[in-house]
């Protein structure tokens, strides 16, 4: 059954398809007096927009057509094959990108992006973006495994490369598919972080007081309260509560440091070594917790994880890093039965329960009484 919608659209069996008839003067230049395109869509919106894309093109062929025939115009036009639009080169497409999407965004935002884009003009050549061939990707892909990439990190590299082009074919009105779409890759056996034992973290902890620095304040402090590495480096000093009889952290996104998710934000007390060394980072001048890692505009957290790990190393026999203490903070709450929505509020963790999104969550005072089982 077929369904006229409009002069130009119709449906049929679910699909959209544009027709139109060709002008008399202009029948001897087409095999078929009428031109008819399917669409490829069942949404009436979509259907429309194209149709009226498709009729303003014939519309301006067909115009020139009729001048050449007067001899006013030597435009030599073949229906439905218009100039190509001007592809913008790759590096231009990722200013064009951040642009347009990173205002509101950090620096993180803007340097993943721009170093993407960086390995595929580095690895292929900086291209007009329709000119990259998706073998070209996958080469690209093969490159990136060889060199030890981890499949993870190839496939967020490849989701940031592919937001790009998309973004600037849709805006520069560029036909085709994207190269960097659909490429295969392979599945990554993923290694579980095994969490630091207590008796290591002890160990751990008496030799950031002996040698009582900053990098080891920043290591004692996520040691007790399992924060991640990047949400204490962040720290503004303001951020961290003594003078009250339950001595916190409030944590907050700012603008050299966002948060993971909206749950991230939270008040984490500090309990053990946490608490010594947030008394110990009030002896510089600096507003910030961590001036070393952080200065007001960025939060250098991957300086202070390789700066972190590469001291840890020969102190723990596992290949443990600093993350691991996040892991082993939910097993220390589990080891004194702490109920796992408290556990979850406070390490900043997603909790699978619908009732936690309700109210406003457990006030300090229990989240206190949880952690101070994990001292001695």
């Amino acid at each position: 059954m077929v369904d006229q919608i409009n002069h130009h659209l119709y449906r049929k069996r679910g699909f959209y398809y544009f027709s139109r008839r060709v002008p008399k003067a202009l029948l001897g230049d087409y095999p078929k007096p009428r031109i008819v395109l399917a669409l490829k869509t069942r949404h009436y919106r979509d259907a429309l927009r194209q149709s009226q894309i498709l009729s303003k093109r014939l519309d301006d062929q067909w115009f020139h057509m009729q001048l050449d025939a007067l001899g006013l115009d030597n435009v030599q036009a073949k229906i439905f094959q218009p100039a190509k639009a001007a592809a913008p080169l790759m590096s231009e497409a990722t200013v064009f990108y951040l642009r347009l999407k990173g205002d509101g965004k950090d620096w993180v935002f803007t340097r993943a992006a721009q170093r993407n884009a960086n390995v595929v003009i580095e690895a292929l050549g900086d291209k007009p973006i329709n000119e990259y061939a998706s073998s070209e990707a996958g080469k690209l892909r093969d490159t990136l495994l060889a060199k030890g990439l981890a499949v993870t990190s190839i496939k967020r590299m490849f989701g940031s490369i592919k937001a790009i082009i998309n973004l600037a074919m849709a805006e520069h009105g560029i036909q085709g598919r994207n190269p960097f779409s659909s490429i295969y890759m392979p599945d990554e056996v993923q290694e579980e972080r095994q969490p630091i034992p207590l008796d290591a973290i002890r160990r751990i902890q008496r030799d950031c007081i002996a040698i009582d620095d900053e990098m080891r304040w920043l290591l004692a402090i996520i040691s007790d309260t399992g924060m991640r590495l990047s949400e204490a480096a962040g720290l503004h000093k303001d951020d961290i509560i003594l003078d009250t009889p339950i001595p916190y952290i409030n944590l907050q996104p700012h603008p050299w440091r966002r948060l993971k998710t909206k749950g991230s934000a939270r008040v984490v007390p500090l309990i053990g070594l946490a608490l010594w060394a947030a008394r110990r980072l009030q002896q510089h001048d600096s507003i910030y917790a961590f001036p070393r890692y952080c200065d007001g505009k960025i939060c250098n957290a991957n300086s202070a994880s390789a700066a972190l790990n590469k001291w840890m190393k020969p102190r723990l026999k596992d290949d443990a890093v600093v993350h691991s203490f996040r892991h082993s903070m939910r097993d220390r709450l589990r080891a004194v039965e702490c109920p796992s929505d408290i556990i979850d509020q406070i390490g900043g963790w997603t909790s699978s329960s619908v009732g936690a999104s309700y109210g406003k969550g457990y006030e300090l005072p229990v989240l206190a009484k949880w952690m101070k089982m994990l001292e001695g």
